[in-house]
């Protein structure tokens, strides 16, 4: 079924269109971000059981007015809108608005001279497939499925203390409109996950599991096989021991390797960063970063996830950068105005947190691309190492392109076999280009895993979706 498009959005696009018009009376350049995103949360364990109806990451009703003149952008959030009355409602906003720019002339502050956004004639209007919506979901009911998940994955073991299950499902509406454009998109993205938490002797560890897609809540039947999942790998973290310290071979599983793809070349590629000289990156475009082996895609169209839309929120319509190309750092992703300052095209890659947030370059879908070996040939490779397995967390400095990605576990490879041995958890750290330029494999497998969200520096929170093949490749665990 298609994601049929917010009546509300359709109601006031008319009064909407007529604020644009009269602000442009005052204004170089007037756009508006319109959203209607509704969903819920659900949440069962053995402890705590809720459903929190309207209560996501991407919920929201409401607009935010950009403007420009004299060489200066600002913006105005609003969510009470008089459809009727855009003359009234056009005066407060520039109010506003000439209060914002006279205080930047009057306080001297530090000001990017921009040039002005394109305003190209454009309509698109897309309603994406989905299996089944959010609204038409019978809470109560799935709150029993999710339960049961929870109560099949306690009894599995006297060891397990508890598990946690959690769904989420949005059905997003955005609308973009300038004088000369019209775009409008509708789509339904899910997302869940599994926390499993188990205890024996006086050893105490957890797994977390995840589901993501751009589709409806029949995502969450995926539940019952992520049960048996995570207490294996549950089983598996309370049997381990400590890693020894050192440099080794390892294997990364497409999970961990959207980790590393995310904290090597997420924040420090997005060429906001680039304008304020946050970044190593910058310096090394047209330069080798990695091995033959890396191929790198970012962008909202490259897999269907959770971060796969139309067009951004500043109506730049999606796209399939290729960032690194065989080893070598072609290019960074970017939002428009920062393109206008660096004097390039704008990825497809603006997004607010919600329609009160400003815009920034941001991450949508970061993916090594897949390779020619299978599993057992990438096994078989090994002399000493590990096949690292389990995303918890990672950061990374892109003024000096550090990286330290926190693994669940590494299971033990010994002359090209799995000994049976886990250790956990695992740090991996390293120089992002001694650790791209050491792979030297990677699998036909390809995944990507969506069900964590992405902050840009402690706040700014987004969805974001990473993931890729099997890699082989050599880092510093501890």
């Amino acid at each position: 079924m298609k994601a049929k498009f917010s009546t509300y959005l359709t109601e006031v696009a008319p009064g909407l269109k007529s604020l644009i018009k009269e602000l442009n009376k005052s204004y170089d350049y007037v756009s508006i971000l319109a959203t209607d995103s509704t969903g819920f949360s659900v949440n069962a364990s053995q402890k705590v059981k809720g459903i929190n109806g309207n209560n996501t990451l991407m919920s929201e009703r409401g607009n935010v007015v950009r403007v420009y003149k004299d060489g200066l952008y600002s913006e105005y959030a609003f969510n009470i809108f008089d459809k009727d009355n855009a003359a009234a409602q056009a005066e407060k906003i520039k109010n506003v608005l000439d209060q914002q720019l006279a205080l930047l002339t009057e306080t001297g502050s530090k000001i990017y001279d921009t040039p002005k956004l394109s305003d190209e004639k454009e309509e698109l209007f897309v309603e994406m497939e989905t299996m089944s919506m959010p609204e038409d979901e019978d809470l109560d009911k799935l709150m029993q499925k999710l339960q049961g998940f929870s109560d099949a994955g306690k009894a599995k073991s006297d060891e397990v203390i508890d598990c946690t299950v959690r769904a989420q499902s949005t059905h997003v509406c955005k609308m973009f409109l300038t004088e000369n454009r019209d775009l409008r998109q509708s789509y339904v993205i899910s997302e869940g996950s599994i926390v499993m938490i188990g205890i024996r002797g006086e050893k105490n560890d957890f797994v977390y599991n995840g589901i993501s897609d751009r589709e409806g809540p029949a995502l969450f039947d995926k539940f019952a096989d992520l049960v048996d999942v995570s207490f294996k790998e549950l089983e598996d973290n309370l049997g381990s021991d400590h890693i020894v310290p050192g440099e080794y071979e390892i294997i990364t599983t497409p999970e961990v390797s959207g980790l590393i793809a995310h904290e090597a070349f997420g924040h420090g590629v997005e060429m906001d960063m680039f304008v304020k000289k946050r970044a190593l990156g910058e310096e090394f475009i047209g330069k080798r970063v990695g091995s033959e082996n890396v191929t790198m895609h970012e962008g909202a169209k490259v897999i269907k996830d959770v971060s796969s839309y139309a067009f951004d929120d500043e109506g730049t319509l999606a796209g399939d950068v290729i960032e690194i190309d065989k080893g070598i750092l072609k290019t960074g992703v970017c939002d428009a105005l920062a393109a206008l300052r660096l004097g390039i095209k704008p990825t497809g890659n603006g997004k607010r947190q919600n329609f009160e947030h400003k815009a920034y370059t941001r991450m949508t879908n970061t993916m090594f691309d897949s390779g020619e070996y299978t599993n057992e040939e990438m096994i078989a490779s090994v002399k000493k190492g590990y096949l690292l397995s389990g995303m918890f967390s990672g950061m990374e400095d892109p003024k000096h392109w550090g990286i330290q990605c926190i693994v669940s576990r590494g299971y033990e490879i010994i002359d090209g076999k799995l000994t049976g041995k886990v250790v956990a958890p695992v740090c991996l750290t390293g120089y992002v280009p001694d650790l791209l330029g050491s792979i030297s494999m990677a699998s036909k497998d390809y995944e990507s895993f969506g069900s964590g969200a992405c902050g840009k520096g402690y706040k700014e929170w987004v969805k974001t979706v990473d993931g890729g093949p099997y890699l082989k490749a050599v880092a510093r665990l501890g």
